[in-house]
């Protein structure tokens, strides 16, 4: 009688063996959603390019503007769009466009505001060829309105001196600037 419930004995220990090691392996736990190991610390960009290059031509086709920037960086939760040395000509239609470069810059949302900041330079050569070199710290730019504007100190480098002052607004479609306080002209009569 004992060899008669040997086998069967043997098989049940051989089953409760391999269900144990299925167990092992496959635990129920195993199945449950896991959270992922960064939560809490997800990085704010949710994409990024490099050596990125726009155009953008107007409804006549010639050319709007052409930017690059080394790298942008899109931060998801403000929409705001963070630049390394972005590199601008805008044309608006023009042969003569205005050159403007930057360190860094902070595109807001839908690209209603821009902030350039650290060696912000601003350069565009007049029909004879003579150019205007406009510098600064940090400047606010609201592209869809033509209009610049900085508190910061301000130089101004043009064919016939050097102006400096503190803080500008500039109506770039009308070409004209306002310089706000501590004006000074170093000029030359031709």
């Amino acid at each position: 009688m004992l060899s008669r419930l040997r086998f069967p004995a043997i098989l049940l220990l051989i089953a409760l063996l391999l269900v144990a090691i299925g167990y092992w392996n496959i635990r129920p736990e195993s199945f449950m959603q896991q959270a992922p190991a960064t939560q809490g610390h997800e990085s704010p960009v949710d994409f990024y390019v490099t050596n990125s290059r726009t155009v953008q031509y107007q409804p006549d086709g010639k050319r709007n503007y052409e930017l690059t920037a080394e790298k942008v960086e899109h931060i998801k939760a403000s929409d705001v769009s963070l630049m390394t040395r972005p590199d601008l000509r805008s044309f608006r239609g023009s042969e003569l466009p205005w050159h403007v470069t930057s360190e860094r810059g902070e595109v807001g949302p839908q690209g209603q505001e821009v902030e350039l900041i650290d060696n912000v330079r601003i350069e565009r050569n007049d029909a004879k060829g003579r150019p205007t070199i406009i510098t600064t710290s940090r400047m606010t730019v609201l592209p869809e309105k033509d209009y610049a504007e900085t508190r910061q100190p301000v130089r101004i480098v043009a064919a016939n001196g050097v102006t400096t002052a503190t803080g500008m607004k500039a109506y770039l479609d009308e070409g004209r600037m306002l310089l706000l306080s501590n004006v000074r002209g170093q000029h030359e009569l031709r």
